[in-house]
């Protein structure tokens, strides 16, 4: 058997289980449900979020799998990966020099945010800025250039 016919029995066997355990579900009804988990049990639900794991799993290690085969094979799009996460890191690394801890105590979930916590938001949320900002004078530009064309 090739891995063509493997992976369609696979991808078979995934989505009939998946079928089964949705109409286990469905069957039992949202009362049933809600009223199991306030009591602890969750063996309903678990087995339709096995799947979901394992199929996000799986398509997690492949996307990785097939992305790295293809930046090994191609040497060009290997180069422009590299300039794009080290443009990506020089932004993270310029937020976070940026940003600044703020001295006022915050409290979530009962439990006080340490500085390091809010100078972490803060370089996130003006890293956030950046790309956003980065983003749309590159749409900007590319538009321009299209029109004067």
């Amino acid at each position: 058997m090739d891995l063509n016919k493997i992976s369609k029995i696979f991808v078979a066997i995934l989505g009939l289980a998946g079928i089964i355990f949705l109409v286990r579900i469905i069957s039992a009804g949202d009362e049933a449900i809600k009223s199991a988990a306030v009591e602890g049990d969750t063996s309903l639900v678990n087995p339709m979020a096995i799947i979901a794991y394992i199929i996000l799993g799986l398509v997690l290690v492949l996307v990785v799998f097939f992305v790295i085969k293809n930046l090994l094979t191609n040497t060009s799009g290997l180069k422009n990966t590299l300039i794009g996460i080290g443009a990506f890191a020089a932004v993270l690394i310029v937020a976070y020099l940026v940003s600044g801890g703020d001295t006022k105590a915050y409290i979530s979930d009962g439990l006080q945010v340490s500085d390091g916590t809010s100078h972490m938001v803060g370089a996130g949320l003006i890293a956030f800025y950046i790309l956003i900002l980065s983003s749309a004078v590159a749409m900007l530009f590319s538009g321009i250039k299209k029109m004067m064309n």
